[in-house]
């Protein structure tokens, strides 16, 4: 039967618009060095931003003690220094390529089990400073090593998280790991502790760093955050924040964190409910249907808050969120969407099998799998140009980028079919349209075009 789109629901929904939106690679716990020398192969896959571990003191090899602070006055970690760190920026903006920095500002390292005082970084490191006075003082982003940077009045009550929908306890607590762990313990918002943090991410800034992640920024009052990223700081960079919800409007997560941030701050966030949203559509019994427009019923960010997502570091490394993590040919359908799509800055998370374990090596070297390489190319070709859905169903959603490509996304086990009135739809006639992920290609030149998507697959139809 042939279906036009004036039978389909809309004529061209979601982000009328253009997103000059470029992707960005996190290459998770990658070391600085092993970046800067893959920066060709980085810069040819099509990524035009790298996120980085985050630059401070920190200690262990585990990836999460990355994310415990010792000291933020210094770059000096397992994956890099402030030399290294300095050579990839230098070597990724050579390239074309925009460096971001993972950063915590929550909390400080939990070391309860060394000492009992909030000192920080505490009179073991200042000594371990002096022993290695010379390297230590070229790590210096800002401040005086001699002395402690933190003390006991800059934190909150001690205190565990026991409800994570108490938004008291969610941003005056600590985060804990229980049977009887101390936490991290919890930063306050006075006038000593605000300055660090903003000298600290000016010194970042003046690195040339273009984007800031903020970590665990659910866990902190919005007050305290724009309190530190003042609208000279945030000048001319990216900054977005981490807050996991598991779904958009009338979640209760996202009501009670991430539409407060959202409303009240000039920031961007990961786009979770735009993945609560591919997971449902996704999921047996979903409908594609539901990927037509989820921004028009608040289960999608507006595209220009949005950082767009299939996997995210927390959700295979956190027992909490594993129930998150999508079928494999799903997530890789998901990929084709969020990179077809108008709207939005794609994410593509790429480890070292930090879950190697429970995954296999599932994500590693994911930044340059070939499927995923062509999808960035679509994306990258197809910058600035409209989308206009032309068909949709519970296996199907199809849809075009102005004249420039078409999408195709089949999560059902039978291949779909949908003919497109070229006439309604315009498309270019005369010219081929090859798919970037399977080579297929076909020129327009008849009113009615059969699209086929085979079972279980993407099409990205791109104009050449």
């Amino acid at each position: 039967m042939k279906l036009s789109l004036n039978t389909v629901l809309g004529a061209s929904l979601l982000c009328a618009s253009p997103a000059y939106a470029d992707v960005i690679l996190h290459a998770f716990n990658w070391n600085y060095s092993e970046i800067t020398a893959k920066a060709t192969e980085i810069q040819q896959a099509g990524y035009k931003k790298v996120l980085i571990a985050p630059p401070m003191k920190s200690s262990g090899e585990q990836w999460w003690a990355r994310y415990q602070p010792q000291d933020l006055r210094l770059i000096d970690h397992p994956r890099g220094n402030k030399q290294q760190l300095q050579t990839l920026i230098q070597t990724m903006t050579s390239k074309g390529i925009q460096v971001y920095a993972d950063v915590v500002l929550n909390h400080m390292a939990n070391e309860s089990a060394q000492r009992s005082d909030l000192n920080y970084p505490g009179s073991a490191v200042l000594n371990s400073y002096q022993a290695n006075w010379t390297y230590v003082n070229n790590q210096k982003l800002y401040g005086d090593l001699t002395q402690n940077f933190l003390s006991g009045s800059d934190f909150h009550a001690p205190g565990c998280i026991s409800n994570y929908l108490d938004v008291w306890q969610v941003q005056y607590y600590r985060l804990c790991g229980g049977g009887g762990d101390a936490g991290l313990p919890d930063l306050d918002n006075n006038n000593w502790v605000i300055g660090q943090q903003q000298a600290y991410l000016q010194a970042l800034k003046n690195m040339g760093i273009k984007g800031f992640r903020v970590d665990a920024v659910k866990h902190m009052t919005n007050a305290h955050i724009n309190a530190v990223f003042t609208p000279a700081l945030i000048s001319g960079m990216h900054v977005f924040g981490e807050v996991i919800t598991s779904g958009g409007s009338g979640n209760q997560e996202y009501e009670l964190f991430l539409k407060p941030y959202l409303d009240n701050t000039s920031h961007s966030a990961y786009d979770f409910p735009l993945f609560a949203s591919m997971r449902n559509a996704f999921s047996f019994g979903g409908s594609m249907s539901v990927l037509v427009d989820p921004g028009a019923y608040g289960q999608a960010l507006a595209w220009n808050k949005a950082v767009t997502f299939a996997i995210t570091h927390d959700i295979p490394t956190n027992d909490g969120f594993r129930y998150q993590i999508m079928n494999a040919t799903d997530e890789t359908l998901a990929h084709a969407y969020i990179l077809g799509r108008n709207g939005g800055t794609p994410m593509i998370y790429s480890d070292h099998g930090e879950t190697a374990n429970l995954d296999g090596y599932r994500w590693q070297d994911f930044y340059k799998r070939a499927d995923i390489k062509n999808m960035i190319r679509f994306h990258n070709s197809t910058q600035g140009s409209g989308m206009q859905v032309l068909g949709h169903g519970q296996c199907f959603l199809l849809f075009k980028r102005d004249k420039k490509g078409i999408v195709g996304i089949n999560k059902c086990d039978s291949p779909q079919e949908y003919w497109v009135d070229t006439y309604a739809n315009e498309l270019n006639w005369y010219v081929n349209y090859t798919d970037v992920l399977s080579g297929h290609t076909f020129q327009v030149n008849t009113q009615w075009l059969k699209v086929t998507i085979p079972a279980r697959s993407a099409r990205m139809w791109l104009q050449q």
